[in-house]
């Protein structure tokens, strides 16, 4: 738990600290291993815990509140996996905007004054995470900033977004106006430039050589710097709708209250739904956006907290041969799997307890889960997602 977070190792600030895992999501470019009722971040890609447990796990050594956000049906599987974890159930789904604003506003009514530090529930962060975030932390509590968290690049990807800080501000003469905020000159952060698209290869290799970093999805804000910026945002009405439910309520209960129907008491920490019909309505009303694009591209006080431990989104299968060792002719493989191959190479092979043979094969996500197959290009494993959607169509995911 984090009582006194220092930003740069000065000035202590003593504020909670609120872990918002975002769980809502299914990962559908992991299908046939995520399904409809079977999300990413349930499933335990490397090692024996799930996604989900790994980030929880590593929230408790920054936080001291752990609230996971998710969608009504992912409930009880959030509660078998981090039982010890508060639970925040969506009204709907709606991105990461919406739930990040719905998570703040909760945060600011329940624990008043803190810091909220937004998670994904289903990426992969080796050593050096939690002092790393701390230093996020306290530059969220110190200044009047939107922080996001860059991960410093260790190849041209094309497959995340990235962050542009600002060029550096040239020294002016210290006067009672001037200080080392207002230049943005403190090494904890760097204020931000702008944010970019995942871009094609080389853009990519042009934004690793200009210094940009990798955009991870971390987040933290102070809920009034977040609630103010939401309110000039395409989340305005939804803001709205959630104040004016906590003004006549007088509190947050009304608004998210903890609704334990067909949930038994076994020990559990709470499970919060949202009763207010005002706020359910507004929820649905609003358009799915993401946090990025809802948010931080259009506010003006956005700074970036570099960071340089190891980060992967294991966003499609293609991204196994990045966290799992390869066998002598470049193939690798789930720990459920017995692999078999005869002039076959580079390959990525992921199953749920399958004997699997390749020949004369190479470059392939081959994946057994349940009764499905998927066989795929590793260059075209971002396209899974484009399949997925003719399924949901089928009814078929």
């Amino acid at each position: 738990m984090t009582d006194n977070v220092s930003a740069t190792g000065g000035t202590e600030v003593s504020v909670p600290v609120v872990a918002v895992v975002l769980a809502g999501g299914t990962g559908s470019r992991l299908y046939p291993a995520s399904r409809s009722d079977r999300p990413k971040q349930f499933l335990p890609l490397v090692g024996e815990k799930s996604l989900l447990e790994g980030t929880v796990s590593r929230a408790r050594d920054v936080a001291d509140e752990v609230v996971v956000v998710t969608r009504e049906e992912y409930t009880a599987g959030v509660r078998d996996r981090v039982p010890d974890a508060d639970v925040l159930v969506e009204p709907a789904g709606r991105d990461t905007g919406p739930a990040l604003l719905y998570a703040t506003h909760y945060a600011s009514e329940r624990y008043g004054d803190c810091v909220v530090l937004a998670l994904p529930s289903d990426h992969l962060v080796g050593e050096g995470f939690a002092p790393a975030v701390r230093r996020g932390v306290g530059v969220a509590a110190a200044e009047d900033r939107l922080i996001t968290f860059g991960v410093e690049p260790t190849r041209p990807e094309t497959g995340y977004g990235y962050i542009e800080p600002a060029a550096p501000t040239p020294a002016a003469p210290t006067t009672t106006e001037t200080t080392e905020t207002d230049t943005g000159s403190d090494p904890a952060w760097k204020p931000v430039q702008s944010f970019h698209e995942k871009p094609d290869v080389e853009t990519a290799e042009s934004y690793v050589a200009a210094g940009h970093y990798w955009n991870a999805g971390l987040f933290a804000w102070r809920p009034e710097v977040f609630l103010d910026a939401a309110a000039t945002s395409p989340l305005a009405d939804l803001l709205d709708a959630l104040r004016s439910a906590s003004d006549l309520s007088g509190d947050h209960s009304d608004v998210v209250s903890g609704d334990h129907s067909g949930v038994e008491s076994d020990g559990h920490s709470d499970v919060t739904t949202s009763d207010h019909p005002d706020v359910t309505a507004a929820f649905e009303a609003t358009e799915s956006v993401s946090v990025d694009h809802a948010i931080f591209e259009g506010a003006d006080d956005v700074a970036v907290v570099p960071v340089a431990f190891p980060w992967d989104d294991v966003g499609s299968w293609d991204a196994l041969e990045r966290v799992l060792d390869a066998d002598g002719t470049g193939n690798v493989a789930g720990e459920d799997v017995t692999l078999r191959t005869l002039d076959a190479a580079d390959n990525v092979v992921a199953a749920d307890g399958a004997h699997v043979s390749l020949v004369g094969v190479s470059d392939l996500a081959v994946v057994a889960w349940d009764d499905r197959v998927l066989v795929v290009p590793k260059e075209r494993a971002q396209d899974v997602k484009r399949l997925v959607r003719s399924l949901e169509a089928r009814g078929e995911f």
